[in-house]
């Protein structure tokens, strides 16, 4: 498993999450912050898919662990979606009979084949491109736990590079002929709402967890008792949920491109972020919606959402896009694969670099995502190649010749896209 920054801390929070959802806060069975789901948008997916798909999907992508029957159902010509587990409320799928009659099923975006053969030169023309750029950065990368540095050195914040990853990204992109838009352009939140806005929903996801006092601010990032605080609840909801979510009403309502690449750089673990612990590994991997957990399922907007993509056909575009990045930005940078040693993921594909797995950015965009994970940012490699910044050409980095790690990461998703394309619309 990835070790950013504070695993244990990720991991209490989420099941603090999990079990307080449980427990019955808010809304019936609606994760934090979510809105409730809109099942008949679904109608238009009726007679979209056979049974044998909708449930090679199930078992192979979206729920690896094993479905419960009392969430969803395959019997016969149809499947039962709970709607509302509790209420005993349904919404119904009906299959189409065969692939001779199968509908072809509506969505926002489309795939490489479906667009015209383009001009040499232009081969990404007509396609719509949004690149998000990872986290905030700025003055908000400390509270993110993306910020880390090592004596005198400039600071390494994850928000601040991603941003001009992308930016090197898009003008290459709309040359080749693209439509780019990006989530966010300067290091602040595209959410309204900041952590003291949350409070009341921290107060309940504590109360439900079995904290009925909880202390209000935490004293220092080694407070034990941090996460049980009302502060590291508002900042965790701050920009983890409503700052993606915000990001994803963006892109499915105003921008509605054909794919979004979601751009970060990884991490183990530095412990101190004043005083952090270099590392001498360096992977690459990348993610793609799926792998949700039965505790996920059990929220009504994590089911509608699941359903939502595996009927919109969107792991048909994202796994041979992310087996693609995989090729060319393994080529090009050399680094190895990730492994995952948890149960919160499934490989996917045959490179062994892409992985299935649920965030809420891969969720709630419905459009194709890819999640790019490249570098460990303190890695001793790494770090000493972003501390040169951004350059032309090839200088010589801690003894050795390497272009800047932000074109290379740049000029390596590019590459990746262009030769998607090529392939795809021929």
């Amino acid at each position: 498993m990835i070790i950013r920054l504070k695993l244990a801390r990720f991991f209490a929070s989420t099941a603090l999450l999990l079990t307080s959802i449980a427990a019955g806060l808010g809304a019936p069975n609606l994760s934090p912050l979510a809105k409730q789901p809109d099942w008949p948008s679904l109608e238009k997916y009726q007679e979209t898919i056979t049974r044998g798909e909708f449930e090679a999907l199930l078992q192979k992508v979206y729920c690896a662990q094993g479905v419960d029957v009392s969430l969803i159902q395959v019997e016969g010509e149809s499947a039962r979606i709970a709607i509302d587990r509790d209420e005993q409320t349904w919404f119904t799928l009906r299959f189409a009979k065969d692939e001779a009659s199968r509908k072809q099923p509506e969505r926002g975006w489309r795939p490489a084949a479906a667009l015209p053969r383009a001009p040499q030169g232009r081969e990404l023309a007509g396609l719509k491109v949004t690149l998000d750029p990872g986290h905030i950065g700025g003055t908000w990368a400390r509270m993110e736990e993306r910020w880390f540095q090592v004596g005198d050195s400039k600071p390494v914040q994850e928000g601040n590079m991603t941003l001009l990853v992308a930016k090197l990204i898009a003008p290459q992109l709309r040359k080749l002929g693209a439509t780019v838009s990006l989530v966010r352009e300067k290091n602040a939140p595209a959410t309204d709402k900041r952590p003291d806005d949350l409070k009341e929903v921290s107060k309940k996801i504590l109360l439900r967890a079995g904290n009925p006092e909880p202390r209000d601010n935490f004293v220092g990032p080694d407070d034990p008792q941090k996460e049980q605080t009302v502060q590291w609840q508002n900042e965790r909801l701050f920009y983890r949920n409503s700052e993606i979510r915000k990001r994803a009403e963006r892109v499915n309502t105003e921008l509605k491109p054909d794919v979004v690449l979601c751009l970060h750089f990884n991490a183990e673990s530095w412990d101190d972020p004043a005083k952090p612990s270099l590392t001498d590994r360096n992977h690459l991997h990348f993610l793609i919606n799926g792998a949700y957990l039965p505790d996920e399922l059990a929220f009504d907007d994590v089911r509608f959402e699941m359903i939502h993509r595996l009927l919109s056909r969107t792991h048909e575009e994202e796994l041979p896009l992310g087996e693609q990045f995989a090729r060319t930005m393994s080529q090009r940078t050399q680094l190895p694969r990730y492994e995952y040693t948890t149960d919160n993921v499934a490989r996917v594909g045959e490179t062994g670099y892409v992985y299935a797995r649920n965030l809420i950015a891969t969720r709630l965009y419905h459009a194709p995502v890819i999640y790019f994970e490249p570098y460990v940012m303190n890695s001793d490699e790494v770090f000493w190649r972003i501390q040169e910044g951004d350059y032309e050409g090839i200088r010589n980095v801690n003894g050795t010749d390497r272009p800047s790690i932000f074109r290379e990461y740049a000029d390596s998703v590019v590459a990746g896209l262009l030769e998607y394309h090529r392939a795809a619309r021929k």
